[in-house]
Order: C-alpha cells, then sequence, then structure tokens
C-alpha cells in the first residue's frame, strides 16, 4: 500500500528519504487517477525495502501540488536524493514500467 503523504510528512518521506521515491499527486474526482490508483499500490508491495511509493491528494495539500508545477493528474515524480530525477504524466504507464524507471534510481 502507497503511504500517504501530506504536507506534514513530505520532507521526512520523500525529500529525507535514504531510497529512491515515486509520488503520485492524484485526486478523488480524477477518473485516470483511480485507475491507476491499484497499480500504484501493488507497486508499493513491489519495491518494499528498495524504494517508496506515496500519494499526494492534490485537493488536501495544493501547497505540494504548487510546489511541484501539478497542472494535470495523475503526475507522477521519482524522487532520489531529495531531487526529482523523472516525471510521468497522466495514467497511461504500466506497474513494469513504473518499477523499473523507479528501481533504476536505487
Amino acid at each position: 500500500m502507497a503511504l500517504l503523504l501530506t504536507e506534514s510528512n513530505f520532507q521526512a518521506e520523500v525529500i529525507d528519504s535514504s531510497v529512491p521515491v515515486l509520488v503520485d499527486f492524484w485526486a478523488e474526482w480524477c477518473g485516470p487517477c483511480k485507475a491507476i490508483g491499484p497499480i500504484i499500490d501493488q507497486l508499493a508491495d513491489d519495491v518494499a525495502g528498495q524504494a517508496k511509493v506515496g500519494k499526494v491528494n492534490v485537493d488536501n495539500a495544493r501547497e505540494l501540488a504548487v510546489k511541484y508545477g501539478v497542472r494535470s493528474i495523475p503526475f507522477l515524480l521519482f524522487f532520489q536524493n531529495g531531487e526529482v530525477k523523472d516525471q510521468i504524466v497522466g495514467a497511461n504507464v504500466t506497474k513494469d514500467q513504473l518499477k523499473a524507471k523507479l528501481l533504476a534510481l536505487a
């Protein structure tokens, strides 16, 4: 299951993480976000111990969405050592593609 990321835990869970982190910016009202949600949760279980996967609800964390330039969702950011290394916009991606990108940073 993906971590629930908020403005209060983002620094500790993502920026200060010793392993790569995939962050999914999403919202309840977003159809494609709901479609990719289960894939994100499965990925979190698959990479446990090697990397982290988290979700940011843009309606609850507007400052994070603005800080990272989220204009359309789902918006996936790959972090390594606190820096954005890659991004994917939209839900047209497989779990294997996400896993390969994330573990390439590990």
